[in-house]
């Protein structure tokens, strides 16, 4: 789906976190014009403020997953105390990552983060990972893109990979079916490992199994049923946390089929359809869930609003889609 020429330019009116990646999918920027504004994304707007609040130790707000202490900087919207917090080490060093400032200006972050920050659960050492799915997801691909060696954690995901194909935090306390959130956050997480230390055979059979998982429940339904798993299922919101929805598992398997080389599966069409489905009279996507916690930034408009985020996502999804079924 080509976007207009005016969803355009309110796109390119937004953060360097965001314009940059407007310019190289959507607009076809030449490289040195996005790769200017990526450049941007550690000095300004965003990027700038999260790297301002990093503690001395290379920590933020004093933990790995959770605050160990109240931090005045942060937002915490009305009604919000009771969410998540969003501030601490891993989630900052995520959106970061995610919104594409150099990792170079992390400095040795990574060796003080070694030398000192500790996993909530039984103190385990950071990049080691701890026993969490998506926790170690987002680690694993954090970890290279500091520079880390993280093959072990990528062997943690083959080892703990479930027979049905795909993954699930609850695997501690002694689950054996998937689930679409773990599966989906650990996908992104192996993919983006696989993208900067080079493709490794073992890892991308494991998400061709866990890809398996999902395209067998078409990205939404029950395997048995074939009926809608849940209303989250279609619910679109960013940041994209931990939560899982068809847009966000659309973006996972476009980044993965350019990144092998292959054809959009055809069981993807259900999902597609959710996306088209959202998009509203002046091609445009509405944020439509509010998640609770603090932050370090206001990313994203409030719930019912037009969301460049959410738009930006859904047209380089269609784009790709449309584009590759054409061919």
């Amino acid at each position: 789906m080509k976007a207009s020429q005016q969803t355009l330019d309110w796109l390119l009116e937004s953060d360097p976190s965001l314009k940059w990646q407007v310019e190289r999918d959507l607009v076809g920027a030449p490289t040195e014009v996005w790769q200017a504004t990526k450049a941007r994304t550690g000095s300004e707007g965003y990027g700038a403020l999260v790297l301002s609040v990093q503690d001395p130790d290379g920590q933020w707000a004093g933990g790995a997953y959770f605050p160990t202490r109240a931090e005045p900087r942060a937002l915490v919207r009305e009604g919000d105390e009771s969410g998540q917090p969003f501030i601490a080490t891993t989630w900052s060093l995520k959106d970061l990552r995610e919104w594409g400032v150099d990792a170079k200006l992390l400095g040795d972050t990574a060796e003080r983060l070694r030398a000192i920050c500790k996993w909530e659960y039984k103190d385990l050492p950071y990049w080691d990972g701890e026993v969490d799915v998506c926790i170690n997801a987002f680690t694993i691909a954090t970890g290279a893109w500091l520079g880390l060696d993280m093959s072990k954690n990528a062997e943690w995901f083959l080892e703990h990979q479930l027979a049905d194909g795909g993954w699930n935090c609850e695997w501690v306390e002694g689950s054996t079916r998937s689930s679409f959130h773990s599966t989906l956050n650990a996908l992104v997480g192996l993919l983006n490992y696989e993208k900067i230390v080079g493709k490794d055979a073992a890892i991308t059979a494991a998400r061709k199994r866990a890809e398996e998982y999902l395209l067998e429940r078409k990205l939404m339904f029950g395997l048995q049923n074939q009926e809608l798993l849940a209303d989250w299922v279609t619910e679109f919101t960013y940041p994209f946390r931990w939560r899982y929805s068809t847009l966000r598992a659309l973006d996972y398997f476009r980044e993965a089929c350019l990144f092998d080389e292959t054809k959009p599966d055809a069981r993807l069409i259900d999902a597609v359809a959710t996306v088209k489905a959202a998009e509203t009279s002046n091609q445009r996507w509405l944020n439509q869930h509010h998640q609770k916690g603090s932050i370090w930034v206001e990313t994203d408009v409030a719930v019912g609003q037009e969301s460049k985020w959410l738009t930006f996502y859904a047209l380089r999804v269609l784009d790709w889609w449309e584009a590759e079924r054409s061919e």
